[in-house]
């Protein structure tokens, strides 16, 4: 409840700080758990990587996980179609063991389904295939699915707002209904903020809500830093996350 309102109380600071208008023509999927609704411009490549620090505990059971690096390649085949792989490097470690290597691979593409002129509004799909690459100790050794309905609005000339709603299947069981709500704002032309609850009904079964925030800034037009922090709400996860997004060609 206290990590509640910490939250609900930076998200309000946010809400009502004069702010400049988000003018950043690099648009990523990282730092937020929101995919963006935006593709990246044809014949582009951009790389959004960066290392994560996860700490889960369930009862007495506690779970340390590293990615580094954590990696998505997005490459624009046309104006609103991109294909996006993901890549990163695992290591987990609990009571009694640790484990370390390539986490499966996901193949997949964004699709922008909607985006108009005279409207706030951008819809895009997306999807990823998991393929089972892993090692034992790290694959669900099962073709999964990972997919999402990506929706953003320019609430002002200050405050864009996004969210997304999804279905991940990763073989077994039945599934995981996702969510997650942000809302962005540019500090300076440089530097941007946001603020986002998040989570997933898991199985069908267990709802987890988590919180995160972050910062993001724009070194150059085509490379971009960020750092961002979560919690869970309602189960004992936390994250700390570093990392950068790179378009090539500017």
């Amino acid at each position: 409840m206290i990590r509640l309102k910490i939250w609900i109380l930076l998200l309000a600071i946010l809400l009502f700080t004069n702010i400049k208008t988000f003018a950043q023509e690099l648009v990523t999927d990282r730092p937020d758990q929101t995919e963006s609704s935006v593709t990246v411009p044809k014949r582009s490549l951009q790389i959004e990587s960066g290392i994560m620090f996860t700490d889960w505990k369930e009862n007495s059971f506690n779970i340390k996980q590293t990615l580094l690096p954590t990696a998505l390649f997005r490459y624009g085949v046309t104006s609103g179609i991109e294909l996006r792989l993901v890549a990163q490097n695992e290591k987990l470690k609990n009571d009694s063991e640790k484990i370390n290597g390539l986490s499966d691979f996901e193949i997949g593409t964004k699709v922008q389904v909607l985006k108009k002129e005279d409207i706030n509004t951008e819809i895009a799909f997306i999807a990823h295939l998991i393929l089972p690459t892993a090692k034992k100790e790290l694959t669900n050794d099962k073709l999964g699915v990972v997919s999402k309905l990506a929706f953003s609005h320019a609430v002002n000339d200050a405050i864009e707002v996004g969210y997304n709603i999804g279905y991940n299947n990763f073989g077994f069981d039945d599934g995981s209904i996702t969510y997650s709500l942000v809302a962005g704002f540019s500090i300076t032309d440089k530097i941007s903020a946001y603020a986002e609850p998040y989570g997933e009904y898991f199985n069908l079964k267990d709802l987890y809500i988590n919180a995160d925030t972050g910062i993001t800034y724009l070194l150059r037009e085509n490379f971009q830093l960020d750092l961002s922090f979560g919690a869970g709400l309602n189960n004992k996860m936390k994250y700390l996350a570093l990392g950068f997004s790179w378009r090539i060609p500017e």
